[in-house]
């Protein structure tokens, strides 16, 4: 029961193979594929609240790693349900795109149970280089070849990132003589005044930055986001950042902030990502780079959690980060749903959405205000606790910053549901949801609205989660 999940992805994944190899409608294997992650949801909750180590004590499966499995596998479900139709995916490469997902999944359910240096290399490649391949088939009619450049950005800046955090577990190895991350970190705890030691722990953190898109690790995410499909976006916007997440509490909590260097590159990373993000936001028109700069920015936030080195600030990341990838998912439905046939949407698409489909426009207006930090929504009560926590630790001038970018990523937000809600449409017809869009509009709407309003039982349920590891 401990393996249940990832072995149901990997049966899921040798399913959708063996379809892949005979000559079956593609619509049926999109319904198998929606089915299979139905499965890969309800395995994760069967293994809930198992615990144990297994592989030689690198893989640990525990409360911290399941929470993390169960959110990533029904993030994979939403993401198969907006992208069902997968309009903008090659028809010849549709089998092979859902075998690649559930490979990635498979991978990011491996990083967040490893505890291990190797077995973390491993799964994070595993889930990245499948995503790597799902960038590229994107459909190419109408001479579009972007996706192509987004592809090989993604590529070049990952393995580039791969190769820093390789060279650091390089470092860890060479002080330490352990790959076992606690053994790791309790002989770098009399280290941190080291520089070598240092450059070891930022550099194995380098990987994590770039999945979760922080600066200075941030520079593909504007042409992958535009360049790659309306679904491969969701998910690269989603649930890799979980993952990610999971290993950079994981490996900062046993760091217990004795480090000072440590703790300063992560407040430089915070702020930067924070201004950087919100101030290119303001220019874009394409609503996918939008949302991009604004998850570079977001990732900022996350980071106020985290240098606070308490587990409350831990707590608070998690939520989160929960809450961000609902409001984003969210977002990416209204996306894929306007998309008619996949193409890119202008933010000016989005004109009279409220005449064309208003449980569409609601999601959407819903989504932006809870990311532009407004309450009563998940947004709001996820900076607010940052903020409080990061403001208890001392840092007054990180939350006055913080407090500045809140305000000028309200305008952005504003300005698209302003597009949506206070314009006529421009030759664009009504938009006809199907059970499937309305349903889960409705569930993520519930989500952000239910997290912003009663957060405490979702603060208490993060807080188990993370202390279980420490």
């Amino acid at each position: 029961m401990q393996f249940l999940p990832e072995l149901t992805l990997l049966g899921a994944g040798l399913v959708i193979f063996l379809l892949s190899l005979g000559k079956i409608d593609t619509n049926k294997i999109k319904t198998f594929a929606i089915g299979l992650g139905i499965a890969v949801f309800a395995a994760t909750l069967l293994s809930f609240g198992q615990e144990g180590t297994l592989f030689f004590d690198s893989y640990k499966v525990d409360l911290y790693s399941q929470v993390f499995k169960t959110l990533i596998a029904g993030a994979m479900l939403v993401v198969l349900i907006l992208g069902r139709k997968l309009k903008d995916i090659k028809q010849s490469a549709q089998p092979e795109y859902y075998l690649f997902l559930f490979i990635s999944v498979l991978g990011l359910m491996m990083l967040v149970s490893s505890i291990e240096l190797l077995a973390i290399f491993v799964a994070l490649e595993l889930s990245s280089f499948a995503v790597y391949i799902m960038v590229p088939m994107r459909d190419d009619t109408g001479n579009y070849r972007f996706q192509m450049e987004a592809g090989i950005k993604y590529l070049l800046f990952g393995v580039t990132a791969t190769g820093f955090m390789l060279f650091g577990m390089s470092y860890m190895f060479g002080l330490t003589g352990s790959t076992q991350l606690p053994v790791i970190m309790e002989k770098l705890s009399q280290m941190y005044d080291q520089p070598v030691a240092i450059i070891a722990i930022m550099m194995v953190l380098a990987g994590f930055f770039y999945k979760l898109a922080i600066f200075p690790f941030h520079f593909w995410v504007p042409d992958v986001y535009e360049g790659a499909s309306n679904e491969t976006t969701a998910f690269i916007a989603s649930v890799p950042k979980l993952a990610a997440v999971a290993l950079l509490i994981r490996i900062i909590s046993m760091v217990n902030g004795e480090g000072q260097v440590i703790l300063n590159i992560l407040m430089v990373c915070a702020v930067l990502s924070m201004f950087y993000g919100n101030l290119s936001a303001l220019v874009q028109t394409d609503i996918k780079r939008m949302l991009g700069f604004s998850g570079i920015a977001h990732a900022g936030f996350i980071l106020l959690g985290l240098l606070t080195f308490q587990l409350s600030g831990y707590a608070n990341a998690l939520y989160y980060i929960i809450g961000y990838v609902v409001m984003n998912l969210a977002c990416f439905l209204v996306i894929c749903s306007v998309s008619s046939n996949g193409e890119n949407v202008q933010i000016n698409d989005l004109s009279g959405l409220h005449k064309r489909s208003p449980l569409l426009a609601l999601t959407l207006a819903v989504a932006l205000f809870a990311l532009a930090g407004i309450p009563p929504f998940v947004g709001f009560m996820g900076k607010f606790m940052l903020l409080a926590g990061a403001l208890k630790e001392g840092y007054l001038i990180l939350v006055i910053l913080a407090a500045i970018n809140t305000a000028i990523a309200i305008f952005y937000y504003l300005s698209v549901i302003r597009v949506a809600f206070c314009s006529d449409p421009e030759n664009n017809g009504q938009i006809s949801n199907s059970l499937f869009t309305n349903a889960t509009s409705i569930v993520l709407l519930l989500i952000i609205v239910i997290m912003g309003v009663a957060p405490q039982p979702f603060i208490n349920f993060t807080t188990s989660a993370v202390q279980s590891i420490m």
